[in-house]
């Protein structure tokens, strides 16, 4: 399929979150640059561990393709700082406490572990071109290998 015939890029949701370290990040101020949000269970779990490790590793990358990226999880800012200490994490984390933003990118879901059911975000990144649309999205990602397919997406942009 040609760029030309490709479906339309829809805009992804704005969002203005409290971050690490204090302050707010909005979408809509990182406009004009690709955005790498991605949305992650839980602070200080293993795989989500890896994962932030593994964007954190290649960060400068990241910055050298001209992209921000971006962590969300519904834990509080404190324990993002608490996270960043402990792993040594280099990108920022932002805090969706009451996963208004995780339910407009339809990753706050229904889950089963072990045959209980709960409600809780799915591993998921969305790349957001320079427009503010969303370029490719990754769902029940599964942590190896996958930063490296995320920055080469962002290269491809």
């Amino acid at each position: 399929m040609s760029p030309a015939d490709a479906p339309p890029r829809k805009t992804a949701p704005d969002f203005t979150l409290p971050r690490d370290g204090g302050g707010e990040i909005a979408l809509s101020d990182l406009r004009g640059r690709p955005v790498v949000v991605y949305f992650y269970p839980r602070d200080d779990t293993p795989g989500c561990t890896t994962e932030a490790g593994d964007f954190t590793q290649a960060a400068e990358a990241f910055e050298a393709a001209g992209a921000t990226v971006l962590g969300i999880s519904k834990d509080s800012v404190a324990a993002h700082d608490r996270f960043r200490d402990k792993h040594g994490l280099g990108i920022a984390l932002l805090s969706d406490e009451g996963s208004d933003v995780s339910e407009r990118y339809g990753v706050w879901v229904e889950k089963t572990m072990y045959g209980r059911k709960s409600w809780g975000i799915e591993r998921a990144t969305f790349l957001v071109d320079a427009e503010g649309r969303i370029a490719r999205e990754w769902r029940k990602v599964k942590v190896p290998g996958h930063v490296a397919e995320v920055l080469e997406a962002v290269r491809a942009l």
